[in-house]
């Protein structure tokens, strides 16, 4: 199955990144959030990609495009003017890089590369966010539902006191960590589509988890995969200082190899 990722995304939300790099660019340990992502999906035996660029979308292509020398050791006579890869360091990955538009909202990115998708399953999920989900799991979970649509979905770890007022809502009565129970079931991404999925895009001037979600529920044919392990956002510079000090300290949960 190909993995499609949304990488199109302006990341107001991080704008002392996203500024200068598309927001799928922005470096975990040296390494772009998108790669950590197609990692993750390499190490279950996935490795064709189709990334939906936008915003900022040619530095996405230029670091694929120089993603096999830049990660190679090279030998370079400067006299000759010839160069030699001593030794190969690289991924078994095939990409393809699509312009599907700067303002194109999601459910129309994905109809901008359904001719490469072909008529077949496939994955999709955000350029933003990391998580150990099992895809082996979740891909025999969404063939066991029978459901156009599975969405990974967790409880996302408190980050925030909840406070106990009284009922006058002007007395505080208790303080306490909320904990990751009391949570709300979100979207994760990491999501298993089956081609049905195109008509209910429509025109594809919808975010896809807006009405074509609606419809595809309404219709009973979306399913939840829940996951109970790790996943975190990059929505802003904090869950990035976040994400960089897991990588660092040698015990981030998503790492693979």
């Amino acid at each position: 199955m190909k993995v499609v990722i949304l990488a199109g995304g302006k990341g107001t939300r991080i704008s002392e990144e996203s500024r200068l790099r598309p927001k799928p660019m922005v470096e975990i340990g040296g390494k772009p959030i998108l790669w950590h992502i197609m990692r993750q999906y390499a190490a279950y035996g996935f490795c064709e990609f189709i990334i939906c660029c936008g915003y900022k979308g040619h530095m996405i292509k230029e670091y694929f495009v120089n993603y096999y020398r830049n990660n190679s050791q090279i030998e370079i006579s400067l006299k000759n003017q010839q160069a030699q890869v001593l030794v190969k360091n690289s991924e078994p990955w095939k990409v393809t890089l699509v312009d599907t538009g700067l303002e194109t909202l999601t459910a129309g990115r994905i109809l901008k590369v359904r001719d490469y998708i072909g008529d077949e399953p496939f994955f999709l999920t955000y350029g933003d966010g990391v998580s150990n989900v099992n895809i082996h799991e979740l891909l025999k979970f969404h063939k066991e539902q029978k459901k156009t649509v599975t969405i990974s979905t967790t409880q996302p770890e408190g980050r925030f006191g909840a406070l106990q007022l009284d009922g006058s809502g002007t007395q505080i009565l208790g303080f306490k960590e909320k904990a990751r129970a009391d949570q709300a079931w979100v979207n994760i991404g990491f999501m298993a589509l089956e081609p049905s999925v195109y008509p209910y895009l429509g025109d594809g001037n919808e975010m896809l988890e807006a009405l074509p979600f609606e419809r595809l529920a309404r219709d009973g044919q979306m399913a939840a995969y829940k996951h109970t392990g790790f996943w975190s956002p990059m929505d802003n510079i904090h869950d990035r200082e976040y994400l960089e000090k897991l990588w660092n300290s040698g015990s981030a949960p998503w790492r693979v190899g």
